[in-house]
């Protein structure tokens, strides 16, 4: 699964919800001093694949380019690939960001530079599953399912 929206979105609070018990959590995050995340991330997922676990990648994943080559891999290991697209405005975020303290607190200006080059997911970026998630009154998400598109393989 790969999670993708802005930082301070909600991605890590709904994979500790939803998937923690029965999915590895893979994030450059947990990581924020290692030298080559990029790679370092890829070979966590492979090791974690081809292990037959699964694997939730956990980053904002902001462009179709990036988030492409995470497609490959889990294709390569035989992987279902499903995304969590998490449509959250700048405002809503910087609002859920406001509630966090310590190392959970991004930066704001983090926030608006990935709002500026964020791509949102599409079923032709090769996944089996896309899932739109926005933010409800009571700061829960109403997950809707993306349907509509022909979904191809050679993403």
């Amino acid at each position: 699964m790969i999670l993708a929206g802005l930082p301070a979105a909600g991605k890590t609070t709904f994979y500790q919800s939803r998937f923690a018990s029965t999915h590895r959590h893979i994030s450059k995050d947990l990581r924020p001093n290692a030298t080559g995340r990029e790679a370092r991330q890829r070979r966590d997922i492979d090791d974690a694949l081809a292990s037959g676990a699964s694997v939730v990648v956990d980053n904002t994943h902001p462009t179709a380019a990036g988030r492409r080559a995470i497609v490959a891999l889990a294709r390569a290991r035989g992987a279902r690939v499903v995304c969590y697209f998490f449509d959250v405005t700048t405002r809503e975020a910087v609002a859920r960001n406001a509630g966090r303290s310590g190392a959970a607190k991004v930066p704001n200006v983090a926030i608006f530079t990935v709002a500026k080059h964020f791509e949102a997911p599409t079923l032709s970026e090769g996944y089996d599953q896309l899932f739109r998630l926005t933010l409800a009154p009571d700061r829960s998400f109403t997950i809707t399912a993306v349907t509509g598109e022909t979904r191809t393989d050679d993403a």
